[in-house]
């Protein structure tokens, strides 16, 4: 069984990517209002700064800020993950998945979590969220995402409203997917086996 291990760092940011089971499922924009609420009640609880995050159909990309004095994400995502279950049903299908007791199915259990080091750092990550619904082939433009801080950077003039995405951010011809992290290597997919 693979060890992870969560490096911490009090009062940071961090980059997160977290994934429902189901990549196919439009859950999260669906049930965007129920995750609004969770969020709010997670950060009552345990407080934290959401800097920058765009909600995508089965994904979620974010960088939050933590208090000075706590590291403690780990527990915060659990919490809003559980609180955002609770109130769903399980889903039908949950093909290959065993549950652990109380679980339904709905997240990945893991996500991808990344320590924020410096000025250029953060500006990756902001234009990475700001343009993942482009790169995922959902919009044209990033201000078209509804479920984007983008909106927020727009009006706070750190972002020009005509902000090119780059090369790099461009939706993926058909047949393609990208690797390893969030936004890897550009690899063509390989072609589905065929059972006989």
């Amino acid at each position: 069984m693979p060890s992870y291990k969560r490096t911490g760092r009090a009062g940071g940011l961090y980059f997160f990517t977290v994934r429902l089971a189901d990549h196919r499922s439009d859950l999260l924009v669906r049930e965007v209002a129920q995750l609004r609420q969770v969020t709010r009640q997670t950060r009552d609880r345990m407080p934290f700064e959401i800097v920058d995050i765009v909600v995508l159909p089965a994904v979620i990309h974010t960088i939050w800020k933590l208090p000075v004095d706590d590291s403690d994400f780990s527990t915060r995502w659990r919490m809003l993950k559980s609180l955002f279950s609770r109130g769903l049903p399980a889903p039908e299908v949950r093909e290959g998945v065993r549950l652990r007791p109380g679980e339904k199915g709905i997240w990945q259990r893991r996500f991808w979590e990344h320590v924020i080091r410096d000025a250029d750092d953060l500006a990756a990550h902001r234009h990475m969220i700001h343009s993942a619904p482009v790169q995922a082939g959902l919009v044209n433009r990033m201000q078209d995402w509804p479920w984007s801080s983008v909106h927020r950077a727009i009006a706070r003039g750190e972002v020009p409203s005509t902000s090119p995405i780059g090369d790099g951010y461009h939706p993926l011809p058909p047949g393609w997917r990208t690797t390893g992290t969030p936004y890897g290597d550009v690899a063509r997919a390989r072609p589905e086996r065929r059972q006989a």
